[in-house]
């Protein structure tokens, strides 16, 4: 099989692989019929994770069908379906809360041995899913697999973030952030009930977006002052993952708002600030996106056409394209990249 593998630093290649095969009875073998180029899959790809092994087979967020099950998989061949990122094996005391992250056998798909073990990633024409009976969730006839692609892994971020931040009718509220995750976010916050959502980020190229509005992020507290007479955000959800990002969510929201942290963090310490938290009395939130927990709310939610992720898709490529998919993204010069890995078609209804 064709497979996406990490070759080091600023280095992706489309190599042959071997096909993957059964190992346990909770495994399945699923074909790949879409999958995307996540901004977690730049951090290696930058050089910003020295530990990441060469040779990984990438990415984690994919749908496809069911070619082969273990005994203890109630997925049928045959049946179309979409797999969380985050593996787990559904029956530890931590999963039993809900907790799938901190699973005693936790993994996360093409991310070397960064969370558990290493798994091979979901950017190839097949993939093994470990655990499949709890990983692995049927895809509606009326969802199409690139939407379900975003709901294994960013969609559910970013709703996990507007839970986080307790986000109320009528709130206005501060997102850092303006790429995929940021955008869904403020989505997400519109759903629940948001009157006003600005986003900030850097880039000109993100500031035509077909939620909230984008300002520069020196501009994000007067703006969300101004909308709330000189109060602040009532929330904010920082998706970026640097500390000047979490710095400017605290900075924007008001008296006793949260600040839901969404984006990937790394720094073993970053200059805080600390003393304007605490005279706001704000309450800070770091959120790992579950979709094992919510992906069925979220899932509703693109049914009753309340949410399009695909909206946010700017290049569909074939497999053999990665290279090109990575270099489009790192430069911003693409929104969302979704794969197409197999020849097959990329079924569902949609809408």
């Amino acid at each position: 099989m064709k497979a996406v593998v990490y070759r080091g630093p600023g280095t992706v290649a489309v190599e042959d692989r071997p096909d993957p095969a059964l190992t346990g009875p909770r495994d399945a073998i699923v074909r790949v019929t879409a999958t995307a180029v996540c901004g977690t899959d730049l951090h290696p790809y930058r050089g910003e994770v020295p530990q990441f092994e060469e040779g990984t087979v990438l990415g984690h967020e994919f749908a496809g069908t069911v070619v082969e099950a273990g005994e203890q998989v109630p997925h049928h061949v045959g049946q179309r379906v979409f797999a969380s990122d985050i593996i787990a094996c559904g029956r530890c005391r931590a999963c039993a809360r809900g907790m799938h992250y901190h699973c005693a056998s936790v993994g996360l798909f093409g991310s070397s041995a960064l969370v558990g073990k290493p798994v091979d990633g979901g950017q190839a024409e097949y993939v093994r899913v470990p655990f499949a009976d709890i990983v692995l969730h049927p895809t509606p006839d009326d969802v199409a697999d690139e939407q379900a692609v975003f709901v294994g892994d960013i969609l559910c971020t970013a709703y996990a973030g507007v839970e986080a931040a307790r986000i109320r009718p009528g709130d206005v509220v501060a997102v850092v952030g303006a790429g995929p995750v940021g955008v869904l976010a403020a989505a997400c916050a519109r759903v629940a009930g948001a009157s006003e959502v600005v986003l900030a980020d850097p880039d000109p190229r993100r500031r035509n977006t077909p939620v909230g509005r984008v300002v520069e992020p020196h501009e994000l507290s007067d703006t969300v002052r101004e909308l709330t007479d000189g109060w602040g955000a009532h929330a904010a959800i920082e998706a970026v993952g640097s500390p000047a990002a979490l710095r400017g969510a605290v900075q924007a929201v008001g008296p006793q708002g949260t600040v839901a942290a969404i984006g990937v963090h790394h720094a073993d310490a970053a200059p805080f600030p600390t003393g304007t938290a605490f005279a706001k009395e704000a309450a800070l939130r770091f959120v790992v996106g579950n979709p094992l927990a919510v992906r069925a709310p979220v899932l509703a939610l693109i049914r009753a056409g309340l949410i399009d992720p695909t909206i946010l898709i700017s290049h569909r490529l074939p497999l053999s394209s990665a290279v090109e998919a990575y270099s489009l993204f790192e430069a911003r010069e693409a929104t969302k990249v979704v794969l197409s890995a197999t020849d097959g078609p990329s079924a569902g209804t949609g809408r």
